[in-house]
């Protein structure tokens, strides 16, 4: 008697299904298949924990991005997860980068990234993120505090001065947590525009012959599931922009209205499509612009989450099931060193069992890392099947951005893996971190 093959559903047909990517399918043997490749397979060779990118999805998110803004700038926000592959990615798709550290400059650099399509800009920038900048030649420098302006100016070698662009503030709150809201004033970002320091900072910066000021910058958050907030910080930006020519008699030809575009963490979270952002975003750029009667800008967004987290698995191998207090904990071989996002902002999390299907009923688990932590808790009150034991791979979609890129060393577990696939391939891009490495930084001897 023949046995026919069990059929592959596409994970899209499944009740978790805006949370993983498009390639996803449901395999044989309770497995998930991502991009062609097993993800139990992937735990067995890469071992655990591991990240994986499928890099389609990555691809086709930041064109996604291009075709929704046809006529403006797109910039990946590297600081969600960079690595040289990405670095490539990202230009090969027609993208911009946007820095935040020297380190993320340097290693655009060794990619070849063109300079002039990267944009800087940080709170608090250190004297070698400036030297770095300047001798690469990045196209923006993105202007935070008002004693940023002289330091800057000075390390302008020339002929050509230095464009900048100034971080306004302009009231609007946005964002799902109140740690990830910049858009308003109490907060370490920017210049506000209600209290008068973002118009003296434009005064200052047209003093200085070593500066162009092109633009304004504005960022109001982070997981933003509305494109309301930011046609409102449009309508306040333009207008602000008609007190500089006002004021100054100069009309700004640039305007970056950031990022912090939502993602689905778990099933039925709103995530608007790039096209819905986009569409709001430049109707009211041009109606705010004409009612003021400016010419319009050239815009810039700078999505990173959204490219990049629907993209990535993490996956996690069991270490131990326990039953106290009336609830299961399921210790998994990483935690909060490769994924901080719950402890520092309660973030939920999908998690699913691979690569062993059982007929066991779903009970209600928490999943909690390894670390000396009572709160290295990784997804709270998770459905898992109820024959969950020791040895099992779990699997956590939408983890592509700001979980490895905030990755610590806590406890010296040392930092996971990262590892593409497309196509039925896979490729390691970041190896996993090992106690030499560790080792070799400790010189107190």
């Amino acid at each position: 008697m023949t046995t026919e093959p069990q059929p592959l559903l596409r994970i899209d047909e499944l009740s978790t299904a805006t949370v993983w990517p498009t390639s996803a399918v449901v395999a044989p043997g309770g497995d998930i298949a991502v991009a062609g490749v097993s993800l139990a397979e992937l735990a067995e060779r890469y071992g655990t924990p591991a990240y994986v990118l499928d890099e389609g999805e990555v691809r086709s998110r930041a064109r996604a991005w291009r075709a929704a803004l046809p006529q403006a700038d797109v910039v990946y926000a590297a600081k969600a997860f960079l690595c040289r592959a990405v670095v490539d990615w990202v230009e090969q798709e027609g993208l911009g980068l946007d820095v935040c550290s020297a380190g993320e400059l340097e290693l655009a650099a060794t990619r070849g990234f063109p300079p002039e399509h990267i944009v800087l800009h940080g709170n608090a920038k250190s004297p070698e993120d400036l030297r770095a900048a300047l001798r690469l030649g990045v196209g923006r420098i993105v202007i935070d505090s008002d004693n940023e302006i002289a330091r800057l100016a000075a390390q302008v070698a020339g002929p050509d001065p230095q464009q900048v662009m100034v971080r306004v503030v302009p009231g609007v709150a946005a964002g799902a947590h109140h740690k990830v809201r910049t858009g308003v004033a109490g907060q370490k970002f920017g210049m506000s525009i209600a209290d008068g320091d973002a118009l003296d900072a434009v005064g200052r910066i047209l003093g200085q012959h070593r500066l162009r000021l092109v633009g304004l910058h504005c960022h109001l958050g982070s997981q933003i599931t509305r494109a309301e907030p930011f046609a409102e910080a449009v309508r306040r930006v333009v207008a602000f922009m008609a007190l500089i020519r006002e004021r100054f008699g100069v009309t700004l030809p640039e305007l970056d209205m950031g990022g912090g575009f939502a993602v689905a963490y778990l099933p039925g979270d709103p995530a608007p499509a790039p096209s819905v952002y986009g569409r709001l975003i430049t109707e009211t750029l041009a109606e705010a612009c004409a009612a003021h009667d400016l010419p319009v800008p050239r815009l810039t967004v700078e999505p990173g989450r959204s490219i990049m987290a629907p993209a990535g698995i993490a996956l996690y191998r069991v270490l131990s099931v326990k039953h106290t207090g009336g609830r299961a904990f399921v210790a998994v071989d990483g935690g909060m060193s490769d994924n901080p996002r719950p402890a520092l902002y309660g973030a939920r999390y999908t998690v699913r069992r691979v690569g062993r299907a059982s007929d066991a009923p779903m009970r209600t688990a928490t999943v909690v890392g390894r670390h000396c932590e009572a709160g290295d808790v990784l997804a709270e009150s998770v459905e898992l099947p109820d024959d969950i034991r020791a040895g099992d791979v779990l699997a956590v979609p939408a983890a592509g951005a700001y979980q490895v890129s905030m990755a610590s060393g806590y406890n010296m577990t040392g930092r996971p893996p990262v590892v593409a696939v497309s196509e039925g391939r896979s490729r390691l891009l970041v190896r996993r971190e090992s106690f030499d490495d560790l080792r070799m930084r400790d010189v107190g001897l």
